[in-house]
């Protein structure tokens, strides 16, 4: 595995590269960082150049400002975009998979590069704002967001949790791990508080431009975990490919599928991908 830094606009960006081929950029869900999708790098690197990172103000990633710059979606987008066009050689296309945030992120990335792009897969983007009930899950966001502020990470997360189904399993205790898993978690830990504080409310508000998604459909694929059908986390990405006509793809596992059931979600995701890459 080899490690690098990208300046980017206001930050400076860690990234991790394994593998050798075209390039598939893995980005993480909110306060997740490049070290969550180790469960199943390894496999896809066998047949791509699997870069990760850590996005701006989490982890490795450090901010040149005390606060945020930009609107969250649109400068996360834009540090992808400079990270494909740093690491993918002149003229190839790369792919990208995206979980949770990420998925949303792998979403706008289309919209905006869609000739940069060979095929994106969105897994669970937790893109409320896109569902029926949006004025429910605004709320449901809001009463989270107030418990962030008056209680706490742990009150806010709690409830957070419990709102979306209990899909999500709990994080395991750092001392019977292995110590670069171990040294994640410390940090995925710190990340949460400024997940809740930055990230929560423009993630789960983002209104994806579906005419833009629609004149791309042949690039994109919307997912979601088998064990999340019938809550929160499923329902965008049903959503959103009932309305552009597309199938929804299910992986196995839940929300966070590649680390629930990481050989049989990678050996999906790599069909996936090997058939994209199929002229």
């Amino acid at each position: 595995m080899r490690t690098g830094t990208l300046k980017v606009p206001d930050a400076t960006l860690y990234y991790e590269v394994r593998g050798d081929g075209p390039v598939l950029l893995l980005l993480p869900g909110s306060g997740g960082d490049a070290a969550v999708f180790d469960p199943i790098a390894d496999t896809l690197a066998e047949h791509f150049t699997v870069v990760t990172l850590d996005p701006r103000g989490y982890s490795r990633s450090v901010l040149d400002t005390a606060e945020p710059v930009g609107e969250l979606v649109a400068t996360q987008r834009d540090d992808a975009y400079l990270l494909l066009e740093t690491l993918t050689p002149a003229g190839e296309d790369a792919y990208v998979f995206g979980g949770s945030g990420g998925a949303v992120i792998a979403m706008d990335l289309l919209v905006h590069h869609p000739e940069r792009l060979r095929l994106v897969i969105a897994h669970e983007p937790p893109c409320f704002a896109v569902l029926p009930d949006a004025a429910e899950q605004q709320a449901f966001i809001d009463e989270v967001y107030a418990l962030f502020r008056t209680e706490g990470v742990a009150a806010a997360g709690a409830r957070f949790l419990q709102g979306i189904g209990g899909t999500m399993k709990p994080m395991p205790d750092p001392a019977d791990l292995p110590p670069r898993t171990a040294e994640m978690l410390h940090r995925l830990h710190a990340n949460a508080a400024p997940m809740m504080a930055n990230e929560l409310r423009p993630i789960t508000s983002y209104q994806p431009d579906e005419t833009a998604l629609a004149t791309h459909t042949d690039r994109l694929i919307l997912a979601a975990g088998r064990e999340t059908r019938g809550h929160l986390p499923h329902r965008p990405a049903a959503t959103l490919a009932a309305r552009l006509n597309l199938p929804l793809t299910e992986f196995p596992g839940g929300h966070s599928g590649f680390t629930d059931a990481p050989r049989e979600f990678a050996h999906q995701l790599l069909d996936l991908l090997l058939t994209a890459r199929v002229p």
